[in-house]
């Protein structure tokens, strides 16, 4: 299970969200619902897949109403299978419906990034770090990172300030990678450096200029084994781009020592789970 994620990164959303969910209140829930009836629900997993915001999801109730207690049966970064029981919900029954969207939509998609992160991290066999991109939904960027550590994953730069990656346009603008490297170095910074290289010439160039890290672009296979021994060991290499399970798996025993892969933070499938009433408390 890997270190809770500050509540700090996740309290503010769930309150925009909220917000944007209830607006001036639940007609239907209120109408329905008498407003001291006391329920218990259970979170049950539909299909096969990796746990992550569960804390997230009982934020969402704690916003509401105080007195709506989350009990978590199964952690983050645990795997659940179809009809697993994940966590109870007891306590005012209009606030656990008003609720559960909410608190559904944050870990549905939550865990949907720890389950396909887990499946590359499977593929890759221990020989390959997965990490993740700035590839991002705005604003829960935090979260989603949080999600790839649950699936087995480490994170990359949280954002532009804490790493140094020379992209393509940046060499553009720079007039090629010596001087993109030269400048950055001659900012005094002590980040490790990493270029992004889209063909043999530029992996060439890059350890050259001795960078730390080189990003291997949409190289297909072939070359991507050609650029490895290239840098025979004088530099870390991350894989990037078109990466699928079957590619990870496949390119894994090269000696690189990285692969990123956005799609498990941008397109990960929400993980299918419910929220079900199972028993009335009371009704007053």
């Amino acid at each position: 299970m890997p270190e809770a994620i500050d509540p700090s990164a996740y309290r503010a959303s769930v309150q925009q969200a909220l917000a944007e969910d209830v607006g001036s209140g639940d007609v239907t829930t209120t109408a329905t619902v008498p407003a001291g009836a006391r329920a218990e629900a259970v979170l049950l997993a539909k299909a096969h897949g990796v746990l992550a915001g569960l804390d997230v999801f009982r934020e969402v109730f704690a916003q509401l109403d105080a007195g709506i207690h989350v009990s978590i049966l199964k952690p983050d970064g645990a795997v659940c299978e179809p009809g697993d029981r994940v966590a109870t919900v007891e306590g005012s029954a209009a606030g656990i419906i008003t609720g559960e969207r909410t608190a559904l939509n944050f870990l549905q998609y939550l865990s949907g990034i720890a389950t396909r992160t887990r499946a590359f991290a499977e593929a890759a066999g221990g020989n390959l770090a997965i990490l993740d991109t700035r590839k991002t939904t705005p604003g829960l960027r935090q979260l989603a990172k949080y999600a790839v550590r649950c699936g087995g994953g480490v994170n990359h730069r949280v954002g532009l300030f804490d790493g140094v990656l020379i992209k393509d346009n940046h060499i553009r603008i720079a007039g090629g990678i010596a001087e993109a490297v030269r400048r950055v170095r001659e900012t005094g910074t002590r980040l490790p450096i990493e270029v992004e290289a889209e063909s043999l010439d530029e992996v060439a160039a890059a350890i050259e200029a001795r960078v730390e890290i080189v990003m291997l672009d949409n190289l297909d296979d072939e070359t991507t084994a050609r650029a490895i021994a290239l840098v025979a060991g004088r530099a870390k290499i991350e894989l990037s781009g078109t990466m699928t399970v079957e590619r990870v798996r496949r390119l894994a025993a090269l000696g690189a020592d990285f692969v990123s892969i956005g799609a498990i933070t941008h397109s990960a499938p929400a993980l299918d789970l419910s929220l079900e009433v199972e028993r009335l408390l009371s009704l007053a």
